[in-house]
């Protein structure tokens, strides 16, 4: 199977949508399935406004157009909801190609977070955006039962998955007093940093990422430890040095980086907020409450090995697995209609 990926998150991005869709594709081979990339990378692009980092592709409709013939796919997957998302839907749309979508992120809470936009005005956007889909594809069970009651239609399962080789328990001296509270991520005003750099804490707040808050937040905390933008070894040092992972967001639809704390074998301190509470639930890894501090000092007595083996059956294989089984599954409905009679005029491709 060839499959077609159209995504706005690219490299030299860091964040969750880009590791996954990376992480998916390198294992998703050993499945007999290719998957190429529609990206940022092949256009000319420019920052977007007031998050410079972030780069929007200058595409044109036709140039999109010709990408995804050339493509040749077997099934076209759009993965954001950007200007290459927008444009590849509108094409598919036009030649009644079928795809499927993805929905990675919160934009109505971010939106809100920055402009006096209602929320409901995003979230019907974003409903129409991915109506046509044959497949909305989300990565926890409760995710998916938020978009149904939002009024998305065709949603689907596709769990996501931990490097475990990488990120593993090590023994590492910090250098800095213990017991060391971690936070990882984009360092913007969605991801609630303030509700962890303001506790009153033992030891050592660590953060690690970039983001257009943080010089703000180094100026009014100026105790926390800002390491900018890690990746790979790096990065899993730190996670490894740590004692507690705080993760302070109130809107990811996931976390990848509560699963590579997990399989450093460092236990979560968070709300409980829907990406938290799908991806830990009742599990001993974790501690989640509204008043974050207690969340941090209860997760001190949490178990590493316990974190350690919860992570451990949370592979990119079957990430990858769920992700190639969810187009097989739509690329055979859609023969079946064919066969039977299509309700539209659709080649048989996910």
């Amino acid at each position: 199977m060839r499959v077609l990926i159209v995504t706005d998150a690219w490299h030299p991005q860091i964040n969750g949508v880009v590791r996954t869709l990376t992480a998916v594709a390198e294992a998703a081979v050993p499945l007999g399935v290719s998957c190429r990339f529609l990206t940022p990378a092949q256009f000319r692009t420019v920052g977007l406004p007031s998050y410079p980092d972030v780069r929007l592709a200058l595409a044109t409709p036709a140039r999109v157009a010709r990408l995804i013939a050339d493509a040749d796919a077997d099934s076209i997957h759009i993965a954001t909801e950007g200007p290459l998302g927008i444009m590849a839907r509108r094409h598919c749309l036009k030649r009644k190609l079928p795809f499927t979508t993805s929905f990675h992120t919160r934009f109505p809470d971010y939106i809100s977070a920055r402009w006096p936009i209602p929320e409901s005005w995003a979230w019907n956007w974003l409903r129409r955006f991915h109506a046509p889909a044959r497949a909305v594809m989300a990565a926890t069970p409760g995710l998916m039962s938020e978009l149904r009651s939002r009024g998305f239609g065709n949603v689907a399962l596709w769990s996501r998955g931990v490097d475990t080789g990488l990120f593993r328990p090590r023994q590492v001296d910090p250098g800095l007093p213990r017991p060391i509270f971690l936070s990882v991520g984009r360092v913007a005003v969605e991801k609630n940093l303030d509700a962890f750099l303001s506790l009153d804490l033992p030891g050592t707040k660590v953060v690690v990422g970039d983001g257009p808050a943080r010089a703000e937040l180094e100026a009014c905390y100026p105790q926390a430890v800002f390491m900018g933008v890690m990746g790979g070894e790096r990065l899993a040092e730190v996670y490894a040095v740590a004692d507690v992972f705080v993760f302070p967001s109130r809107t990811d639809t996931f976390g990848l980086v509560l699963l590579e704390a997990l399989a450093s074998g460092l236990p979560v301190a968070a709300f409980p907020a829907p990406g938290p509470r799908d991806v830990i639930g009742d599990a001993p890894v974790g501690i989640l409450d509204h008043d974050l501090r207690v969340a941090c000092l209860a997760a001190l007595r949490i178990s590493p090995k316990a974190c350690r083996d919860f992570a451990a059956a949370l592979t990119w294989a079957n990430s990858a697995q769920a992700f190639v089984g969810n187009l097989v599954r739509l690329r055979e409905e859609a023969g079946r209609e064919l066969a039977g009679g299509p309700r539209s005029a659709v080649r048989p491709a996910a």
